[in-house]
């Protein structure tokens, strides 16, 4: 059995205590829809709210729906 501290220097005992189990546990039970934005247009479209805003405009000009 090895008995060395697994927990890296650069990471400080504070930090990992204040951390809360758990935490993010009901929003990845919920399910995620992620996608990756080159970073050639993550300069024209920064936020979700961009990408949202320019897809809902597409959609609209191509009636398309979401329903």
């Amino acid at each position: 059995m090895n008995n060395e501290d697994p927990l890296r220097v650069e990471y400080p005992a504070g930090l990992i205590r204040s951390g809360v189990r758990g935490r993010y546990a009901n929003r990845y039970r919920e399910g995620t829809n992620i996608v990756l934005v080159e970073p050639d247009l993550h300069k024209i479209f920064p936020d979700s709210e961009s990408v949202n805003r320019a897809l809902r405009r597409f959609a609209e000009e191509h009636q398309m729906s979401a329903n």
